[in-house]
């Protein structure tokens, strides 16, 4: 009973310490997953707890459940568009790109570290794939904001990358445990295909039938509001076990299951979102205090020279020959390929992987451990530390979403997918600074109530909003975004926006003295009666490319795609664009309304 309570305490007293590392982490930059794993690392047998863990098969069976959650978390925040977008390319990184990245860095390993070829190779495949939770961590727990595209290359990738990197680890475990020759099983090279395929394919429809089962579940079981979120968990771990159980890939199955949940609408959206972020948290904790603690800090250092030289052939040449040979083909800039190539982060799977050659008893295997070991920490200090300014410098990092603390989600019935919000005006927000009259809500959104000086009001007062007046609205889920860009917070900017950074899309189709009026923009007499595409045409010409950009007073339109025609086909509205960067370009765009408005006048003139 004492020892049961001394565990409870010790168990308790680490996540406490954990969480209050993160603060710290946070302040300084460092990567919050290393904090984790060197405050495992600290507390166990070398450390300063001197708390002795070495139970392989207890941290395996914790180690998938907390993967399993940590997925699931991070298929629920994967939006569709992001499949659609990055799709194609991610798979093929999933897939081919983790083949090329195990063979090279396979054949350092075999020259670091004299290992057998089945061993290098099962090395260089255990370290092969990058890490859901190092990347779910750095895109959606630090907030860091990447272009579009290849930040849904890299959240897909992670989130499927598992199945190619398991299915090949287990192989190769199998050929160096059974004294098989790997020429053995490549003469049934069909049955190690059909084995891949059940892997990929037996995820994917577990994945997508599992989460339809508990889209359904969550939306017609009437339940208290606090048991949606344990129901949703519940049964997407039983998805990832019964898929596990069936020899497919469960750990694709269940990130899918979380994909369907937060792509369709469902009851409880905040309070589930709310609880999965909460246990992906506590899993990332758990997981790597856990590898913290399962690691002899005494048994690295008889590899830590040749595990050093193995991280460098394996994120300065592996990986980035694997990006671009896998994304070439798919037209990614030279920057962004560099970029994916550098954010090929490692964390908890290649220590869970290299915890299977352990348990099934390889003559080699702690080596193996202890290099894969080092390898993450490596990882997590050059490339997770670095991720953010690389970012910087290769132009790829968006400005920061809007704070949502404006938004307080009231627990009322509102439907399906729908949400009761409640915002308080931001003196610094869109809404006050612009002195909109009319809000640019999205369509399905209504305003409930106004309340400014303690008196309620069911309309939008006359004069428009002002700081401080809360506004009650029912909204539906995906809208929440929008409505925090409208009414939160907004930090000035100093640089100009790229392309696909924006507050607003609209049709090229749109009367331009409609949005203008909307959204509180001049344009000239002539300029209203034109659509938003003739109105750009107007002012740069024949031919647009995406990323051309027009100023409207304190605003601006931006090509975000466009036609054959080379006419725009979709067009973002920014809100706040940063100031001109000169001084000589303010005036060039002064004199511009000026010359353009005694244009107007002598047209508008009787004779003309």
């Amino acid at each position: 009973m004492e020892s049961a309570n001394h565990i409870i305490l010790i168990a308790a007293a680490l996540i406490t310490f954990a969480i209050f590392a993160s603060v710290l982490s946070s302040r300084i930059g460092a990567p919050v997953l290393l904090v984790f794993l060197g405050l495992g690392m600290l507390a166990g047998e070398d450390g300063l707890g001197g708390i002795h863990f070495s139970n392989f098969k207890v941290a395996y069976l914790a180690g998938s459940v907390a993967l399993a959650l940590i997925l699931f978390d991070g298929g629920s925040r994967t939006r569709r568009e992001a499949f659609i977008q990055a799709g194609a390319p991610a798979l093929l990184l999933a897939t081919a790109g983790v083949i090329i990245t195990a063979l090279i860095t396979g054949l350092a390993a075999r020259y670091f570290l004299k290992l057998e070829w089945v061993e290098a190779m099962l090395l260089g495949t255990i370290v092969g794939s990058t890490d859901a939770a190092a990347v779910f961590s750095l895109l959606h727990l630090k907030g860091l904001r990447l272009k579009q595209r290849v930040a849904a290359t890299l959240e897909v990738e992670s989130g499927i990358n598992d199945p190619m990197a398991i299915f090949l680890t287990l192989i190769l475990v199998q050929v160096a445990t059974s004294g098989a020759t790997a020429q053995g099983f490549m003469d049934n090279p069909l049955l190690l295909a059909g084995d891949f395929a059940w892997q990929l394919v037996g995820g994917v429809l577990f994945g997508l039938i599992g989460g339809q089962i508990v889209l359904r579940a969550v939306n017609r079981v009437q339940l208290s509001a606090g048991l949606y979120p344990i129901l949703a968990c519940a049964l997407a771990i039983v998805v990832f076990a019964a898929t596990q159980a069936v020899g497919a890939s469960g750990f694709l199955a269940i990130y899918l299951v979380g994909y369907r949940l937060g792509n369709n609408p469902h009851r409880a959206t905040a309070e589930i979102a709310r609880f999965s972020d909460g246990m992906a948290w506590l899993s990332q904790i758990c997981l790597f205090l856990m590898m913290g603690l399962l690691v002899t800090p005494a048994r690295l250092l008889p590899v830590l020279l040749p595990a050093l030289a193995i991280s460098a052939v394996l994120m300065l040449i592996a990986r980035p020959v694997a990006v671009f040979l896998c994304l070439t083909p798919f037209k990614f800039a030279r920057k962004e390929l560099g970029f994916i190539s550098w954010v090929g982060l490692r964390g908890a799977v290649p220590i869970f992987l290299a915890m299977i050659p352990v348990m099934s008893g390889l003559h080699n295997a702690h080596v193996i451990f202890a290099v894969a070991y080092v390898v993450v920490l490596i990882s997590l200090i050059a490339q997770g530390w670095t991720v953010p300014r690389i970012a910087r410098l290769a132009g790829l990092e968006l400005p920061s979403r809007p704070s949502p603390r404006a938004r307080a989600e009231l627990n009322l019935p509102a439907g399906v997918g729908r949400s009761v919000v409640a915002y308080t005006v931001d003196p610094m927000s869109l809404l006050a600074l612009r002195r909109l009259r009319r809000l640019p809500l999205p369509a399905a959104t209504q305003i409930l109530s106004v309340m400014r000086d303690g008196h309620m009001r069911e309309t939008q007062p006359a004069d428009g909003l002002k700081p401080g007046d809360v506004v009650m609205l029912v909204s539906d889920v995906d809208d929440l975004p929008t409505l925090d860009r409208l009414f939160a917070a907004r930090k000035p900017r100093t640089k100009a926006k790229g392309v696909g950074v924006f507050d607003f899309t609209l049709g090229p189709d749109a009367n331009a003295g409609e949005v203008a009026d909307i959204y509180g923009f001049l344009v000239t007499p002539h300029e209203r009666d034109l659509t938003l595409s003739s109105l750009m045409h107007a002012r740069l010409g024949r031919e647009i490319a995406a990323g051309a950009r027009i100023r409207a007073g304190t605003v601006e339109l931006v090509a975000l795609a466009t036609d054959d025609g080379n006419s725009p086909k979709k067009i973002g509205l920014d809100l706040d664009p940063p100031p001109p960067q000169s001084t000589v370009k303010l005036i060039r765009l002064r004199i511009a309304d000026i010359l353009r408005s005694i244009r107007e006048l002598y047209l508008a003139a009787p004779g003309n």
